[in-house]
């Protein structure tokens, strides 16, 4: 499994607007689309929204993120998600074993 943090810097002002978008609309579309959202968090001394997104492989990203931008109700949402946004971060990252660093 890999996975990827998504770290957005919300236009000031609109966090609570995002969260809602994000609930009602972002988060059960990815789980249509089998790209299961871990977690998602919020730094509000940073205005950012901070969430994991999980995929069995790196290959599966490209395709997983054009089966949602090609979806209906992503289309649908039009800018709205974007217009929130005023600067993405996205890390592809793995996790740790359990036992990593044990002596």
């Amino acid at each position: 499994m890999v996975y990827q943090m998504r770290i957005y810097t919300i236009n000031r002002g609109m966090m609570d607007s995002w969260q809602k978008l994000f609930n009602e609309h972002i988060r059960p579309l990815h789980d249509r689309l089998g790209i299961p959202v871990q977690n998602s968090w919020v730094n509000a001394d940073r205005t950012e929204f901070i969430w994991v997104r999980q995929f069995n492989s790196a290959e599966d990203i490209p395709v997983k993120e054009a089966a949602f931008f090609a979806s209906p109700e992503r289309i649908a949402l039009g800018d709205r998600p974007t217009s929130h946004i005023a600067k993405m971060e996205v890390r592809v990252i793995e996790a740790v074993p359990a036992t990593a660093g044990v002596a």
